[in-house]
């Protein structure tokens, strides 16, 4: 199977990995980047990917492992990417770059698992995994 993950240039502090575009976007709204209907938006949006895209378990006690998720190159896991219009459009327009990686094979160790990602601790260095520029698509162009 193919596995991908959307992300920043810059680690974050906890995983010590390319910051993933939901935290990317949250620091845009902590930092007070978006306008106050951005900020609408964005809760909208959260709100509804917290119902349709399970949070894994692994954030309630913090992420001690410091995991990280990466969608499964499968329909269901390009089709709720393909849902995050607003992130990537919040992100395009205040200047943050999007990077995807792509590997064939399981990146770390899986510690969670459900039809659209996997996440894993422990990320492997001994596979390829491929980056390039993400475009920034809108929900119809995808």
């Amino acid at each position: 199977m193919k596995y991908f993950r959307i992300h920043t240039a810059d680690n974050a502090y906890l995983t010590k990995q390319p910051r993933g575009i939901f935290t990317a976007v949250w620091r845009l709204v902590e930092s007070g980047i978006l306008n106050e209907e951005e900020i609408k938006e964005y809760w909208r949006n959260r709100e509804y990917f917290e119902k349709v895209l399970p949070v894994p378990p692994i954030y309630d006690d913090g992420n001690p492992d410091g995991a990280i998720t990466w969608f499964k190159d499968t329909e269901k896991g390009r089709e709720i990417y393909a849902q995050m219009s607003f992130y990537r459009e919040m992100l395009s327009k205040y200047g943050v770059e999007l990077f995807r990686s792509e590997c064939t094979e399981v990146p770390g160790e899986i510690i969670y698992e459900d039809e659209f990602q996997i996440a894993v601790k422990n990320v492997r260095d001994d596979i390829e995994i491929t980056t390039k520029k993400e475009l920034y698509l809108n929900k119809k162009d995808s």
